[in-house]
């Protein structure tokens, strides 16, 4: 991250010194379709984020330079100053999800850097909301919880760039722990810190990106979800207690079985393995037992490339690499239909592994993937 060239476009633009502020992306290293399911997520915040220099300037409207894009907007704080760039409405929607909450902010002057790689599902969107939004929060002494930090991302992501996403990225984002990953429970919010340091344990963390995104014909998300949720209907016949798949366990799905389809079938077990794998997890990593998160991870790639049916050919192939060099665990992160896999490596398996992944990969699909190594980091935050 070049904070210099943050500094100095800011001086440029505007004159002077403001407050700096930074936000991370994300990683989610299991728990995955579980969060619209009542069930646990398991991330954590990485060492690459957004950078935003800020501050007041007296008067009523925001002006932001985005160094990355060599772009500027200049929009005002009312519903109907709304800017036309995207990556403005970012910035903008959370000025107006502040307000709407009675917060009482003014204009501002900002330039803003990142390095989260864009596409990669490192989520550098929740990264520039809650820098935004803590950095607002502090400079004009507003005392909003943490919490709802996280949710004034994800309400800017709803009403205002048309996303209808849960609450994961910007929470990882706001409330994220060096050398810790979090595990959130999404049905009622309570979350827990685990500790996680793969490196005193022999292992590294690197996100292989497949750099291919499949255009989809039809809404996979919304069918998936239907799915679980004609499932829940069904077993709620003879468990009433059951509001979520995260609520019912494999008897209860098997009990269901002659009611529901065979492809509704396959999405309700994924989700409800995917529960107890999350646990499992948790419940490894506070032993040290590294091989069991891989196990899990690997367990999760073939339910959501079999059952949930969301993986695709180049991230099955980058899975099977995986398997060949003798990597621990390795899973698709995030919805599917392209992106990264993420693995976890045992360092002395790691120069072979990356080495062998960009040439098998390129020798199939005509170019290497993009390798990210992650490490787990502190959440928004000012910077001094």
């Amino acid at each position: 991250m070049n904070i210099d060239l943050i500094r100095k476009r800011f001086a440029d633009r505007f004159g002077g010194e403001g407050e700096l502020y930074t936000s991370p992306g994300r990683i989610n290293l299991i728990g995955e379709h579980t969060d619209y399911n009542g069930g646990f997520v398991f991330p954590g915040a990485i060492d690459k984020g957004m950078v935003a220099e800020i501050r007041p300037n007296g008067t009523d409207r925001v002006r932001a330079v985005a160094v990355d894009l060599d772009d500027y907007a200049e929009f005002g704080l009312g519903e109907q100053d709304a800017p036309s760039q995207g990556w403005a409405r970012y910035i903008f929607g959370v000025c107006r999800e502040i307000q709407k909450r009675g917060g009482r902010i003014a204009g501002f002057d900002a330039a803003f850097s990142g390095d989260v790689p864009l596409g990669a599902g490192m989520s550098s969107s929740a990264a520039l909301e809650s820098t935004f939004a803590n950095a607002l929060d502090e400079l004009f002494s507003l005392g909003i919880d943490r919490f709802e930090l996280a949710r004034i991302g994800q309400a800017t992501e709803h009403n205002y760039c048309g996303v209808n996403c849960g609450i994961m990225d910007q929470f990882a984002s706001v409330f994220g722990k060096a050398g810790h990953l979090m595990r959130l429970d999404c049905r009622s919010m309570e979350f827990r810190y685990f500790p996680f340091d793969p490196e005193a344990h022999g292992y590294r963390l690197v996100l292989v990106d497949s750099a291919v995104k499949h255009e989809l014909v039809d809404s996979p998300y919304n069918k998936r979800r239907e799915s679980c949720e004609r499932v829940v209907e069904v077993i709620r016949r003879r468990h009433p207690e059951v509001c979520y798949l995260r609520d019912a366990d494999m008897d209860m799905l098997r009990e269901a079985a002659p009611d529901i389809s065979e492809e509704d079938m396959r999405r309700a077990r994924f989700v409800i393995g995917e529960t107890q794998r999350v646990l499992d997890v948790c419940d490894a990593l506070e032993r040290g037992d590294y091989a069991t998160v891989g196990e899990r991870m690997y367990q999760t790639h073939e339910g959501l490339s079999k059952d949930y049916e969301v993986s695709c050919e180049e991230l099955d192939h980058l899975n099977d690499i995986a398997r060949r060099c003798g990597v621990t665990g390795s899973r698709i992160m995030g919805g599917g239909f392209g992106g990264c896999t993420i693995n976890l490596v045992k360092k002395e398996l790691y120069d072979d592994f990356v080495s062998t992944a960009k040439r098998q990969f390129a020798e199939r699909w005509g170019h290497e993937p993009k390798i990210y190594d992650v490490v787990i980091s502190d959440g928004a935050r000012k910077l001094a």
